[in-house]
Formats: C-alpha cells, structure tokens, sequence
C-alpha cells in the first residue's frame, strides 16, 4: 500500500463520539452513526481512532495548525512576504509585523488545531485502557508508541509557538476534579523528550502502512527536541545513529534524493528522505485529506491554482542565494548589497522589461522561488506580475516548493472538489534527511567537532551542484555556480555561520527559520537585517514600524478566549 489513506468521515466517529453502556440502560438506543466503547475498544475500533490522531496532523479545516508552518515559520522568519493589501486574510498582516495580540483569529487557529491533536491522541491512550481481547499486547505497545510520537509532536508545535501550554495527560477530560487545576506553568521540552524517548524504544524499525511513523522517525524527532534543549552531546548520539542506520517506513535506507526538485514531487512521495511526513491524497471527497493549507499561498491569477499570493519570497531571501566565484554563500551579509543583490527583483514595475541576473546563483533557489523569465516547473516561464497578487506589497516573486506541476495535475494530483485546484496529494515533509544532517551538523560545531560538520554540510551542498535548473534547450536556467567548502574549518564562529546559513538556503520556505532564530539567539539581529530591506521597497507592507521585540515577540500570545475559557489560569506570555 503506497500511502496510509485517512478515511475521515468513519475516523471521526470512531474516534470523537464514546457511547458507554451498562447492565441497567439495555433499552438506550445508541444514535444512528455512533460507536459503543466496545466497538472502539477492539484492534480495528483503536486503529481507527488512531488514524484520527494522525488525520489531524495536517491541520484539517484548521488550516494554521499545519506544520507547514508557512505564517509561523516562514513569514516570521523573512523567508517571505505575506504580500497583499491589509484587507485580504488581514490577521496575518499583524503577524509578519510583529504587531499580534491576543485575539487574532488565525493565532487561536493553531492553538485549537494542535490542541485538537492532543485530544485524539488522547482519546487513543484512554480506550488503550480498555482494550479488548483480540488486542495482544504487542499491538497495544505499537499503538501506544505511535499516538505518544503523535501528542509529542502536537506538543512540539505548540511550545515553539507558545512556549508554556497546558500538558494533559490521557485522563483528565472537561468537567473533572483534575482539569479545574490545570495551568501551563510546566517546561514542555522534558514532557516532549520523554514522549519521544518513548516512543523511539517501542516503535517497530518498518511498518505495513508508510505513513505510520517508525523508530527511526521517533528518533530523528527526538534528535530535533534535545537540539532544542542544547543537549548537543546527545542530540549527536542521536543523530549519528539516524543517519548511519535509519531507514524509511518502508524500509529505504535514509539519503538524499539526487535531485533537489524531485523531492517535492507526488509520484516520488515516501522516497528516502522523507523520514516523516503528512500523506495527502486527492479525490477522497474532502480537500482536508490534501494539503488543507496550501489553498492560500499559490501563485496568485494566472498560476498554478489560480490563488492567493499570500507567500511572497522576500528579497532578502532571494539575495542569500547569491554565490562568491567558488561558489559559497555570502556569509557576510553582502548579499544585500547593491551590487549583490538578484537583478530582477528592486521595485520593477509590473509592466516594465528586466535583465535577467547574470550573476553567481545557489541553484536550489529556482527549485525554490518562482522568478520572472525562469522555468516554472512544466508550466512555462514565469511571466512575473501576471502571477503576483500585489507587487508593490509583496513584490515580484512567488513560491514554488510543493506547488503542483502539470505532470501532477494530469497524474491525478489535484482535488478539484473545491473552489481550488490548489488542495493536492503531494506529501509535506515534517522532517527530511537534509535538515537532520544540518542538525546534526549543528550539534558537531558546538561540541568542537568542526571538520566533522563541514562534512556533514558538503553532504547537502553536493546534492545542490547536482540540481541546476535546465530550460528546454538543455542550457543552465541562470548562472548557477555552487561548491562545497573545500578548506578545513578551524574557526568555530565560521562554521557555526555556515551551517545555520546552509539551513537557510537548503530549507528555504518550509517553515523553520524564524523557530531556528529563535534558538540560536539571532532572531532581532537577522530580522532587523531582513526589515531593513524588505520594508524599504515593500512599505506598505512592512514599513513604517515593524520591527521584533525581544523577550516578547519570541513567542506568540496566548489567545485570550482559552484564558477566558480557563478561568484565568494560563499565564500569558510576557508583554501581551
């Protein structure tokens, strides 16, 4: 079976709607469509509440839970530009400004989405409690294993965004003793380690179904959460591990893909560097079983989709790209100067000709950016403004990671059930191969191991010399001129630069920057570097004030309806 499927309408009432009965209500009925606790107790009746708990991972109808993080990491961290008039989904304008507060819709979004997650997880341990006789308990350890990666995994989400959440264990509920105690004054880190560790020691190395997580997938998420905590000595343990022995749920041994591109595309979804991710699929008869999210951020008009053009690469971004003549970033910072910056991008009006860049260009950027004159995937070149919702606000470039190729819309990709063709089958990667080998070169730099990690880096830097972009002449796309660092590292403030920018071009718009800011402590310095920029062309988008607030604005607020709701008890995060 190539994909775990998500049968939702079935999942959900299994899952969400317990009917308890007893020796003295034998003449209740239950309602027609809901499950008895027997039913869900049995092995088919706890997988299907499972594959709920999975079913949520991309978000669902909650489209700002997925973790795609495209607002919360991307647009936070200057990989782009949210890139519209304030009026249209104006509740992520505050938000790429630094401007949020407490009641903005799309914030309680996320909240409720993860929290959803939690619940279903939930719901899983708590009928695990009951299990009934045809469930041997080597399959309840498996289904343990794998909700606790899951509610360890909605729990991660919401400590990035949030810092301090309410932790509810399986068995408080709404309405009982314990959950009228409950606050968010807890460290979630050592909560979400432990659900990890769990779950890497009891999940098998394969499984039947793809999608399911295995343990290798637990331990590569656990390597993400002891980087997070500054465990670099056993976030290397970890990591070493992973990637020596770790292989795919259907048991490929993990790798990079060699082309860059085709990691992105459906017919090579589940390949070996997708050590874990959300399986979409078309034509299910609800668009929740796509990618719910990716609705709001296609090229906008003319594009693939037809909608919205609210994720506009930034020029910062598109300026990191540029290359030295041995093909190695600019990691100075120069990148932003006149001189450096990409030719095609300064304030050019929509109707107005251009000289395409002629420039050193880092290849993964036309895997990553759509640029006016520059193949689009099998759609043509792309045509610039007629693609662009607003360039003034966002400017002139349009995303191109996850974005549907003809070749997908004819393969049966697309779901056209909705008002989109934009909701489609192709996988998101939660964690790839490429950012555990950053990661894990992130943890040699800081443990001294510098040659160590500039081996690690030149792994990903090679697969990106492999994936210039061709037109269909066969020549070069742009001048692509990209290398590995082929001097030794001795100085740890070099490699430590190197890899964090490698991790900024190598995962570009899949909604890690702004998380990796924040951890590393660069967060105001890199983003006053991107405002500085970005909100002097695009000013009525980010000029006239945005700017990121220490010690604030690391974290999101609390939505102020779940402290209401609370009664008060969650504390809110400081300076909201």
């Amino acid at each position: 079976m190539k994909r775990f499927k998500i049968q939702i309408a079935a999942t959900l009432t299994a899952s969400m709607m317990l009917f308890a009965t007893s020796c003295d209500d034998f003449l209740d009925v239950p309602a027609v469509g809901q499950l008895s606790e027997a039913q869900l107790t049995t092995q088919a009746g706890l997988d299907a509440a499972l594959i709920a708990a999975y079913s949520q991972v991309n978000g669902r109808a909650q489209r700002m839970a997925s973790p795609s993080n495209w607002v919360w990491g991307s647009i936070r961290g200057g990989d782009a530009n949210k890139g519209t008039d304030p009026g249209d989904f104006a509740t992520i304008n505050p938000i790429q400004r630094f401007e949020a507060n407490s009641t903005i819709d799309v914030i309680e979004e996320n909240w409720n989405g993860n929290f959803e997650g939690v619940a279903r997880a939930n719901n899983v341990l708590r009928l695990l409690d009951k299990k009934g006789p045809d469930v041997s308990d080597a399959v309840a350890l498996g289904i343990e294993a794998q909700a606790r990666f899951l509610k360890a995994h909605y729990y991660f989400q919401l400590y990035r965004n949030f810092n301090k959440v309410p932790i509810l264990d399986k068995d408080v509920d709404y309405g009982t003793e314990a959950f009228a105690t409950i606050t968010n004054d807890q460290e979630m880190l050592p909560y979400i380690e432990a659900e990890f560790r769990f779950a890497a020691a009891n999940l098998p190395n394969t499984q039947p179904q793809v999608g399911r997580v295995n343990s290798w997938a637990a331990k590569a998420y656990l390597g993400k959460v002891l980087l997070y905590a500054k465990k670099y000595a056993e976030a290397k343990q970890v990591f070493d591990d992973v990637i020596a022995n770790g292989r795919t749920s259907n048991n490929l041994q993990y790798g990079l893909v060699p082309y860059y591109d085709d990691m992105f595309r459906g017919a090579n979804d589940n390949h070996q560097e997708s050590i874990w991710a959300y399986q979409s699929a078309a034509g299910t008869g609800s668009v929740n079983n796509a990618n719910p999210e990716f609705d709001l951020n296609f090229p906008y008009n003319g594009g693939p989709a037809g909608c919205c053009g609210f994720f506009q690469p930034s020029f910062t971004f598109v300026n990191s790209f540029r290359t030295n003549a041995q093909g190695l970033p600019l990691l100075d910072g120069s990148y932003n100067q006149v001189a450096n910056r990409v030719a095609n991008d300064q304030g050019i009006p929509a109707d107005a000709a251009f000289t395409p860049d002629a420039g050193n260009l880092d290849p993964r950027l036309d895997h990553t950016v759509g640029r006016r004159g520059i193949p689009y995937l099998d759609h043509g070149n792309h045509p610039g403004a007629a693609w662009i919702r607003n360039q003034p606000n966002g400017g002139p470039y349009a995303p191109k990671k996850y974005v549907w190729s003809l070749a997908e819309r004819d393969g049966g990709f697309l779901d056209n059930s909705s008002w989109t063709p934009g909701y489609t089958g192709i996988n998101f990667m939660i964690i790839r191969f490429a950012d555990v080998l950053l990661m894990a070169a992130e943890a040699e730099v800081e443990l001294g191991n510098l040659e160590a990690a500039r081996t690690l880096v030149n792994r990903v830097r090679t697969r990106a010399k492999n994936s210039a972009l061709l037109r269909a002449n066969g020549t070069p796309a742009a001048n692509y001129v990209v290398d590995t660092y082929n001097t030794a590292w001795t100085d740890a403030n070099v490699a430590r630069d190197a890899v964090r920018f490698e991790r900024k071009l190598e995962l570009g718009m899949e909604g890690h920057r702004f998380y990796d800011l924040v951890r590393w402590g660069t967060v105001k310095a890199e983003l006053d570097f991107y405002f500085a920029l970005d909100g002097s062309i695009l000013q009525a988008a980010l000029g006239g004030g945005a700017s990121f607030t220490p010690n604030k604005d690391e974290f999101l607020p609390l939505p102020q309806n779940q402290i209401d709701l609370m009664g008060g008890r969650l504390i809110q995060n400081p300076g909201f």
